[in-house]
């Protein structure tokens, strides 16, 4: 076992514990911020586990995460919206620290990696990854200023 499965255990543990204890206790804000949150942190974790066993096939993965994970998101948000509007999740410190954490692993990946297609490809999971994190948790806590509800 190298440092980069070492991180990526340790990202998952506390991702499934997290989402675990956000899913099975609370009231439904905890449960569609866990849900969002555990695709943030999987998707980091599956690029640490591609560097860390050499496999580029992960990164494929985690760029389609970091793509329908927010869409999952999206679709809660839209299919419990009238129950959201009663009580707003308030998770934008749990949203930052997740960004941050996957800003913090893009670029250690990608300084690991050196420039090539492969570093490119990082960046854009890297984008997906945190812009999606962002929109799906701002739709989650009653959507953007000036846009109608539909």
């Amino acid at each position: 076992m190298n440092g980069w499965i070492l991180a990526a255990t340790v990202a998952l543990g506390a991702g499934i514990g997290a989402t675990l204890w956000g899913v099975a206790t609370g009231p439904l804000r905890r449960r569609v911020v866990a849900q969002n949150l555990s695709t943030a942190l999987a998707c980091p974790a599956l690029l640490l586990l591609a560097h860390g066993y050499g496999r580029p096939s992960y990164v494929d993965l985690a760029l389609v995460l970091a793509l329908l994970g927010p869409v999952g998101t999206l679709v809660f948000a839209r299919l419990l919206a009238a129950e959201l509007a009663e009580d707003p999740p308030r998770a934008w410190g749990a949203t930052w620290a997740v960004a941050g954490f996957g800003a913090a692993v893009v670029l250690v990946l990608c300084a690991a990696e050196g420039p090539s297609r492969a570093m490119v490809k990082l960046l854009v999971t890297g984008a997906l990854l945190i812009g999606g994190n962002i929109v799906a948790s701002r739709a989650l806590s009653g959507g953007f200023r000036g846009v109608r509800r539909g």
